[in-house]
């Protein structure tokens, strides 16, 4: 496992680490705890250290698990947890620094810790970030003791330049991947010079980057790549990162042509493609199965992609995805 410094947290992460989204059943619904442990010491036996969660994954189940998991090991795991979604309706002026400061202590008594490591806004809307005072309120719970530090998970590549601007914003979760590439070109700098973790999350586009699915893949309903394709639950760019179905599959197939040398799976060079930019911490891909964390795992161990690889993936990203996504987020 290779470590990279998380910004101004100071910490080293393991470059490969966890989202636990999928542990559950999304964000509410069925949830495994047998399966949940199971993967959890499975990725810390593995080396991971930085594990990401939510208050509203399976309605507090997930973080449950993560704390109960954490607590027993001797290791030093970080724990990133995430509020504010849970406000309904979702709006701007529901985020007060109550209902904000409920959460946390919320996810305090879900996990079961003494403090959460980073907190995060999850994706609240845009005006949001133009409310100092939201912001202060983490201070505040920083010197309570109650948190570790203030990170923001962004839809758009603006509010992550501007949560940035406040000093208190150690990190930006941010989805970046070989089908959304603007964070790289508008985002990544401005992090670098201000020394704020990049972690990067929808690594795989929501599985289009596994190679795996096609226009025939038929999806549960409960599954968000089959209720919120255009947006109807959260929003659109988090499922399949905004890409229709029909051009991410045509796109895999010209990516997996143009990458046709090498044997490794299209899923582990995605994650290596990551990797590639030094701007980022972590990458936190989910997954309940094993083999599928152990190739998340390997793609860390391969060596860095070649000038033509690379070359390759943009000039599929330039003829099949830029015109429909690099504007929107």
């Amino acid at each position: 496992m290779q470590y990279r410094r998380l910004g101004k947290t100071g910490w080293e992460v393991s470059e490969v680490s966890l989202g636990t989204w999928q542990l559950g059943g999304g964000w509410e619904g069925r949830f495994d705890d047998t399966l949940a442990d199971r993967v959890l010491n499975e990725a810390i036996d593995s080396g991971i250290n930085f594990l990401d969660t939510a208050d509203v994954y399976s309605g507090g189940k997930s973080e449950a698990a993560v704390g109960r998991v954490v607590r027993k090991r001797p290791e030093r795991v970080y724990v990133a947890s995430k509020c504010g979604r849970r406000l309904q309706p979702h709006t701007s002026e529901a985020y007060t620094p109550t209902a904000l400061r409920g959460f946390v202590e919320d996810s305090l008594r879900n996990t079961g810790l003494d403090r959460i490591d980073l907190i995060q806004f999850h994706c609240p809307p845009t005006e949001v970030y133009y409310r100092p005072e939201i912001f202060e309120l983490f201070d505040r719970l920083q010197e309570e003791g109650q948190i570790g530090f203030l990170g923001v998970s962004v839809e758009k590549v603006e509010e992550a330049v501007k949560a940035i601007e406040y000093s208190n914003v150690s990190t930006v979760q941010i989805i970046f991947n070989m089908f959304r590439m603007r964070p790289a070109e508008r985002f990544f700098k401005a992090a670098k010079e201000r020394d704020v973790g990049v972690i990067v999350r929808v690594p795989l586009a929501s599985g289009l980057l596994s190679g795996k699915l096609d226009q025939s893949t038929r999806f549960a309903e409960d599954d968000h790549r089959y209720f919120n394709r255009e947006g109807a639950a959260f929003d659109k760019g988090e499922t399949f990162s905004g890409v229709p179905l029909e051009v991410g599959v045509a796109a895999v197939k010209e990516l997996q042509k143009r990458l046709g040398g090498s044997s490794t799976p299209l899923a582990q060079m995605a994650l290596r493609w990551i990797l590639m930019f030094d701007e980022v911490g972590c990458v936190i891909p989910g997954t309940t199965k094993s083999d599928q964390l152990q190739s998340n795992l390997a793609a860390g161990e391969l060596p860095p992609l070649s000038a033509e690889e690379m070359h390759a993936v943009q000039e599929v990203y330039d003829r099949h995805i830029r015109p429909i996504v690099h504007q929107r987020w």
